[in-house]
């Protein structure tokens, strides 16, 4: 039997347990304890593989890239490669991967750029499904869903717990606060609060993610004060108001809530794309239903 070179020293009878031959491993590049790579993987000289890592068939990873240690990734997905922005130069930007993520079939998650943060970060206990591509700078908190043939542009940002529907398309320099949700197909343009809930084309904030609230603990008053909030920032009819008068009311009012703190410091923060507008009158989801 011809032996496949893998970078590893040894012939194919000394092989690390839980690498096929026919993977490649570069020089350099670091495996924790435990890993198992599958037939046709590539791994770069600058990767460092965490304790326990999975790699099915055919994954590449590449560039200056860390992946957390039990992640889990299918087959043709590529990690680290090379951003797709006409200034990148090669710059030695990194990539980092969250411990027991999965990435599913044909996700494509690239490094940073030196004119961005110089990192693209997915955090821990996500799960990144088939097809979706997560750009240059692109940050992803904790326990963060991203569906199929999701795409973000550069430097987007996703709070924890968030969830991304289904073939929904994201601009560059959006921010998506803590559990919001994004729903399937839609266009965002613009930063999605805490806790929000988007739909369409263009997205429109139709009220708040209150299915994850629930499931998350949130006591039925909490809920209340957040829909008071909601309404008081969003009414229906807000013709003649001024957002920035209902943002001190609510302010005022509510702000003792951490909830609805968080989402008053998120609308208060520095944004390249501002806050999504809210959706007219009768622009409904069961997702968006009254807590």
């Amino acid at each position: 039997m011809k032996t496949v070179s893998t970078g590893l020293s040894g012939s194919l009878e000394t092989l690390p347990e839980g690498i096929h031959p026919t993977a490649i491993i570069a020089p350099g590049a670091k495996l924790g304890k435990g890993v198992r790579i599958g037939p046709w993987c590539s791994i770069g000289p600058n990767v460092e593989v965490g304790d326990g890592v999975e790699m099915l068939a055919n994954v590449i990873v590449d560039g200056h890239t860390r992946l957390g240690e039990k992640s889990r990734y299918y087959p043709f997905v590529t990690i680290g490669l090379a951003p797709q922005d006409l200034k990148y130069s090669g710059e030695p930007t990194r990539c980092e991967i969250g411990a027991r993520t999965v990435v599913r079939e044909h996700v494509t998650i690239h490094r940073g750029t030196a004119t961005g943060t110089g990192i693209t970060h997915v955090g821990a206990d996500c799960l990144i499904m088939a097809n979706a591509h997560v750009a240059h700078d692109c940050t992803l908190g904790d326990r963060v869903i991203i569906v199929n043939n999701v795409v973000m542009g550069g430097h987007v940002n996703i709070a924890d717990d968030a969830r991304v529907m289904g073939s929904a398309a994201i601009h560059q320099f959006v921010r998506s606060g803590r559990a919001a949700l994004v729903g399937g197909v839609a266009g965002v343009e613009a930063d999605v609060i805490p806790y929000g809930s988007v739909l369409g084309n263009r997205a429109r904030l139709v009220g708040l993610h209150w299915i994850w609230l629930r499931r998350n603990g949130v006591k039925s008053e909490e809920r209340h004060r957040m829909r008071q909030a909601f309404r008081l920032l969003y009414p229906r009819d807000a013709e003649g108001d001024v957002f920035s008068q209902r943002l001190e009311q609510v302010r005022a009012e509510f702000g003792d809530d951490p909830k609805i703190a968080e989402i008053l410091a998120f609308i208060d923060a520095p944004s390249r794309r501002g806050l999504v507008r809210v959706a007219t009158a009768g622009f409904t989801s069961s997702e968006t239903e009254a807590g």
